[in-house]
């Protein structure tokens, strides 16, 4: 697909009339999935130590995660329009280096100031996932695609999933700012291996970036998210979170206004409102949802003291090894998912895998009283999201030109972390609104726990019932080249 270009440097010419190494390609894009997916979790087990380690109040600590959700959200859509007019390859090399910079600045950190800074620039970085699926439709054989898809879509579970059980580790038995020596080095040979083994890219986009439309984005992105993610601690009533969530959504109205007039849109939402893309994008939020809640659940199921009848006891990384399986399983679902989504279409493939997470927090209601349960759910939940994941970029793919890939992969990806944040909100209000108290210690009631799991399978059903809606075959359009 690559095509002769006037801007390519001598340098990016050589490199463009060298033999693509396609299995080259494919593990250094899941190389970098996984780094990137690895950073949106790297903080997660050091979460109620922050407060000592800082010296600041919980909810001032939750910052240095709940900024790294904000900065993916809002970056992600912008770089994958960068990267259709300038370069996928170049873009994930940018998203890449600031992953190392904010690296080395949370490394050096001691307050909390700085260690927001570097976690904002460590959550820019998961925007590599959909650029790097975008790269494969460019670069590519047809028929090595759909496997090569599926498998980096996977990695944005697996690094999350993998990754917590290594940062609980690191977080135990060393001095925290190691987590940050780490990172950084894995973004480094990243940004290596791209450097080297990434084509450049020659399909792209004409126009030029919208940078109104980037900051109108970014500013109400920033006010929903904000308004869903720290509801719970500002308080849903309080001008602050109604400020919040009225202010973003009026910009993002505006901001959807000035794009349909706008000749070159930061993102084509007349193509964002076709019918594949839409019900894709919809039913991403509640796999985005269904997801997170595994995360955020089962931990505290683990980990909450067994003296109120509730909790399993556990110790912070022994949840975490209990939920690697799921994103083992991901991994492993990936080939299964393309081979299926080759011989039954992507929509089938996608509805199969929601349909598992729901029927996995149905199971829930019933499994929770044993450490084994919980490994049975999370696996479950991991073999769903690993069919889901890996057929929401081939839908996508089949409904959009081929210069619009990366755009709109990203705001695929933005509705998936606008699932999380809805259950990090509503979920985490719902475990702190019923509890039970023995021995003088407080946890979650069962019947809290319970009423978690009854919601995720609910919003699992919502994203079924939506897939059944999605056009069997995607409607042809210029420069698409999936089947559906």
């Amino acid at each position: 697909m690559q095509q002769d270009v006037p801007w390519l440097s001598d340098e990016e010419r050589a490199r463009l009339s060298a033999p693509v190494n396609q299995r080259a390609v494919v593990f250094t894009l899941a190389f970098t999935g996984l780094v990137a997916a690895f950073m949106m979790t790297l903080l997660t087990p050091l979460v109620p130590s922050l407060p000592a380690l800082l010296d600041v109040s919980p909810s001032d600590g939750q910052w240095a995660v709940t900024v790294t959700l904000l900065a993916a959200a809002v970056s992600t859509p912008i770089a994958g329009r960068l990267g259709d007019l300038y370069g996928k390859r170049r873009m994930v090399l940018v998203l890449l280096a600031l992953v190392i910079v904010g690296s080395v600045v949370a490394l050096f950190s001691s307050s909390l100031i700085p260690l927001i800074v570097g976690r904002a620039l460590q959550g820019a970085g998961i925007g590599v996932i959909p650029l790097g699926v975008s790269i494969l439709r460019d670069v590519l054989h047809r028929d090595r695609l759909g496997g090569a898809v599926a498998l980096v879509s996977a990695t944005l579970g697996v690094g999350g999933a993998v990754g917590l059980p290594v940062a609980a580790v690191i977080s135990q038995y060393l001095d925290w700012h190691a987590l940050f020596i780490v990172s950084g080095l894995l973004a480094a040979v990243g940004l290596v291996l791209v450097w080297r083994m990434i084509p450049v890219s020659t399909l792209r986009s004409e126009g030029r970036f919208d940078v109104l439309g980037a900051v109108g984005l970014a500013v109400g992105l920033t006010g929903v998210l904000l308004g869903v993610s720290k509801g719970g601690s500002w308080g849903w009533g309080s001008p602050l979170t109604l400020g919040s969530l009225i202010g973003g959504a009026v910009v993002l109205l505006a901001w959807g206004v000035f794009e349909l007039r706008t000749p070159s849109p930061l993102i084509d939402l007349r193509v964002a409102a076709s019918r594949t893309v839409l019900l894709t994008n919809l039913a991403s939020i509640t796999v985005g949802f269904a997801f997170f809640a595994s995360t955020v659940v089962l931990p505290q199921l683990l980990e909450a003291p067994t003296g109120t009848g509730v909790g399993l006891g556990q110790t912070m990384l022994v949840a975490s090894l209990c939920l690697m399986p799921s994103g083992l399983v991901m991994w492993a679902m990936s080939p299964v998912a393309a081979r299926l989504i080759k011989a039954r279409g992507a929509r089938t493939s996608f509805m199969l895998g929601i349909a598992i997470i729901a029927v996995g927090y149905v199971l829930a209601l019933f499994l929770m009283t044993e450490v084994w349960h919980t490994i049975v759910i999370a696996t479950a939940v991991g073999f769903g999201v690993g069919f889901a994941y890996s057929s929401m970029p081939t839908l996508i793919m089949a409904a959009v030109p081929a210069t619009e890939t990366a755009a709109s992969n990203g705001l695929n990806s933005v509705m998936r972390t606008l699932g999380s944040t809805i259950a990090s909100a509503v979920l985490g209000v719902v475990l702190a609104g019923n509890l039970v108290t023995a021995n003088g210690v407080t946890t979650p009631s069962a019947s809290a726990f319970q009423v978690t799991f009854v919601i995720s399978a609910v919003a699992a059903a919502v994203g079924v019932v939506l897939t059944v809606f999605i056009p069997r075959r995607a409607a042809a359009v210029r420069g698409a080249s999936l089947p559906d």
